[in-house]
């Protein structure tokens, strides 16, 4: 079989680096302990990687406010499953009955899902924010449907269809200005492009590690920042002050319960050091040199349709597009079983995108690249999709 060409990294790099691997199986197989829990060398050196991790991916976000004097707080950068989960923490312990959120149409169901449970099921409300052609959300936009009620505002920092990045920084203002929390999804930029939360006034960070961290699937965590404060609603045990009978209030157990994933924090940091030796800029601009090459060669198919922004500026390295005649998943048939080539089709989870694209409910071919995609992965899946659509036009 010719060798696969893998353009599905917004749903999960691969492949990942080699030293993700080793560490994963190298630390698990000699501290596969449970950290904090004994005193054991191998349960303090699980400890030690654990904080190390931390540590790291709260320089990397910045939460800490500037000129407070107090430095960044790692405990603050706590750890889930995904940013699904941390999505579903910051809403669920922000947004209860009364209360009034504000979001985007331009986001992931693991943002609507959650925002719409607490409508239903929980008494608060909610408003989607409409996108403009392109698929930017206008900051003053967020700014006219705050309420007094409100207590959160949810926003994608890049969209998983399109790969528009919102500004966040001027969204920051908005909510700085409001004194209202902003929640960022960061699954798509993590690890991708910088993120500043100080500098753009965000409270809560919410990532996930198997995306642009280049680390195992089961990764992920919210960095909170200095002056926010998420209601705890997942307790259980945490190791410390097993006697107290209610959940502890500090970070990270605040937010925290039960035995962390030991070998996948592991291979978070191998990936975030990965990132940061070979630089943030640097696999970004590869990314969107390759989606450059991706993008003028599909745009000159004769049936092909290309949604959202074509700008290269504010976007991650992200493509939805159409063939006319053709439904999105027989396209992604065509590229897996006749050229090897791997993309996703469908709604990608984000149906509110998509009816305003006017792409439901059938969805689009999303090619998405990652760091070790070459430029002759992106001259096949252009020769791919002419070869496709000549078949119907």
């Amino acid at each position: 079989m010719d060798r696969l060409i893998y353009l599905d990294n917004a749903a999960t790099t691969f492949p990942k680096p080699d030293v993700v691997h080793d560490t994963v199986r190298e630390f698990y197989r000699n501290n596969g302990v449970n950290p904090g829990r004994t005193g054991c060398d191998m349960a303090l050196r699980a400890e030690a990687m654990i904080h190390d991790t931390r540590k790291r991916l709260s320089d990397f976000f910045n939460p800490s406010l500037a000129g407070n004097g107090k430095g960044k707080d790692p405990n603050r950068l706590v750890f889930t499953l995904n940013a699904t989960m941390s999505l579903n923490l910051i809403i669920a312990g922000r947004v209860g009955r009364g209360d009034h959120v504000v979001t985007t149409r331009a986001e992931h169901n693991s943002v609507i899902r959650p925002v719409n449970h607490r409508v239903r099921d929980g008494g608060a409300e909610a408003t989607f924010v409409a996108l403009d052609s392109e698929g930017y959300v206008d900051p003053e936009d967020i700014r006219k449907a705050l309420r007094p009620n409100t207590t959160l505002v949810v926003v994608n920092h890049a969209s998983n269809v399109t790969g528009v990045v919102q500004d966040i920084p001027a969204i920051g203002r908005v909510c700085r200005e409001a004194g209202v929390p902003l929640a960022v999804d960061a699954a798509q930029t993590a690890g991708v492009i910088p993120i500043d939360m100080a500098a753009w006034g965000i409270s809560f960070l919410a990532f996930t590690g198997h995306k642009g961290l280049l680390a195992p699937t089961g990764t992920g965590g919210i960095c909170v920042a200095d002056d926010a404060e998420i209601r705890p609603t997942l307790v259980g045990g945490t190791g410390v002050r097993s006697a107290d009978p209610y959940h502890l209030e500090e970070y990270p157990y605040r937010l925290e319960a039960g035995t962390l994933n030991l070998a996948g924090i592991a291979g978070l940091n191998a990936g975030i050091r990965w990132i940061q030796e070979r630089g943030l800029e640097a696999i970004h601009g590869h990314e969107m040199k390759l989606l450059a090459l991706l993008q003028d060669g599909l745009s000159q198919i004769r049936g092909v349709t290309l949604h959202g922004t074509t700008r290269l500026d504010r976007r991650v390295a992200t493509l939805s597009v159409s063939v006319a005649g053709y439904d999105a998943a027989d396209v992604g048939a065509f590229l897996d079983v006749d050229h090897n080539i791997l993309t996703r089709t469908g709604l990608h989870c984000a149906p509110l995108i998509h009816e305003h694209y006017g792409t439901a409910p059938r969805g689009t071919v999303r090619f998405s690249i990652g760091p070790f995609n070459t430029e002759d992965d992106i001259l096949a899946a252009v020769k791919a999709m002419e070869t496709i659509a000549a078949r119907k036009n």
